[in-house]
């Protein structure tokens, strides 16, 4: 973990971007930029991670990191308006400084995924820190290190779809099969319908030498793991993330554990085997 050498302390970060992800415009991506160049080195973050988001009067909330690393001079948070905090923040207009509190929890586990073939299995706009994991495994000083990449990803309709522009630029990859699809089509969609799970049992990715990493709502996830097991992912290779659960990031509220587990220490992101022995979250 890197940060501030106070963990309460954020980082003064400027609104460099934003963009409006999906029609009902409760979906924005915030691009922030740091103020001071070495907090920019200090700050090393990896797939999986999160941040605290902070505003001076209001508080702050736990938000996936979506931009990988390998984007350097700047981090992306995708932000759903939910309550006071997220609200706030969609109020803000590009150049403004929030606080950003960093990098938390644990990542998705790079070094055992290289070499292996990955699938990645997205719902929603949870699908943030899964966009991060696949930015840096297709890049370019990365790509090698990786088998076969598979990333299915789906939203309820087209404009809850998030980084259209960068899906269509997967789609036109030869090293990176991806299969977008929604719930239900409108008048101008052309793609694939159906649901994450089902379209997960069409693609039948291969589980021999491969790991699946997996986020998205509750109940995607619900009946996404009975597809995973079928197709025969052992627990110890089926990779979930919690963010949902996050709190302060560092332990001190206690609002996070599962059972023995704190999200924010020992997660965000666990292994079904790890999350087996533990009271249910799905």
């Amino acid at each position: 973990m890197n940060q501030t050498t106070n963990p309460y302390m954020p980082y003064p970060v400027r609104i460099d971007r934003i963009t409006s992800e999906n029609e009902a415009r409760d979906l924005k991506t915030f691009k922030v930029v740091f103020l001071d160049p070495e907090h920019t080195k200090a700050f090393h973050h990896i797939p999986g991670q999160f941040a605290e988001l902070s505003l001076l009067g209001k508080g702050e909330s736990p938000i996936g990191i979506a931009s990988s690393p390998t984007e350097e001079g700047h981090l992306l948070f995708t932000v759903k308006k939910t309550g006071v905090v997220t609200g706030e923040l969609h109020n803000l207009t590009e150049g403004k400084v929030i606080g950003v509190r960093g990098p938390l929890g644990k990542s998705y586990p790079i070094d055992r995924m290289k070499g292996k073939n990955v699938v990645i299995v997205g719902g929603g706009f949870a699908f943030t820190t899964l966009r991060a994991l696949t930015k840096y495994m297709i890049d370019d000083g990365n790509r090698d290190d990786f088998g076969e990449i598979t990333v299915i990803y789906g939203a309820r309709s087209p404009g809850e779809l998030l980084y259209k522009e960068e899906l269509k630029e997967w789609e036109a990859r030869d090293d990176l099969k991806t299969y977008i699809t929604v719930d239900k089509g409108d008048g101008n969609w052309k793609g694939r319908e159906g649901f994450v799970p089902t379209v997960l049992e069409e693609v039948a990715p291969s589980s021999k030498d491969a790991l699946i990493a997996v986020c998205g709502p509750p109940i995607m996830i619900k009946f996404t793991l009975p597809v995973i097991k079928k197709l025969g992912f052992a627990p110890s290779d089926t990779i979930l993330s919690l963010e949902m659960r996050m709190k302060c990031g560092i332990g001190k509220c206690g609002r996070c554990n599962i059972g023995s587990k704190y999200v924010c220490k020992d997660g965000p992101v666990f292994t079904l085997e790890e999350l087996d022995v533990l009271p249910n979250e799905y």
